[in-house]
């Protein structure tokens, strides 16, 4: 999975923090999803985007259901908050 990641952060150096689906997905406010799909399962990396085209990693698991669980989402916007008020 990490060399994975790795990729996409290079695509994301390359084209911007939108890869569009499957890849990306924005979750609203802000926040989006980087979607990882590897043999050893799949995982979900929130982010955003801030000035000059920073791309900040907010928060990062493991998919063990078919929904991304509300607790995993909920630390990503609380972590987006407090970005966003210093």
């Amino acid at each position: 999975m990490l060399a994975r990641f790795l990729r996409y952060a290079e695509r994301f150096e390359l084209f911007g923090p939108d890869l569009g689906m499957p890849h990306t997905r924005s979750m609203g406010g802000g926040l989006f999803e980087l979607r990882i799909k590897a043999p050893e399962g799949i995982a979900r990396v929130f982010y955003c985007t801030v000035v000059e085209r920073r791309i900040v990693f907010l928060h990062h698991f493991v998919k063990k259901t078919g929904k991304t669980p509300p607790r995993e989402l909920d630390i990503a916007r609380k972590r987006l908050k407090e970005l966003k008020n210093g």
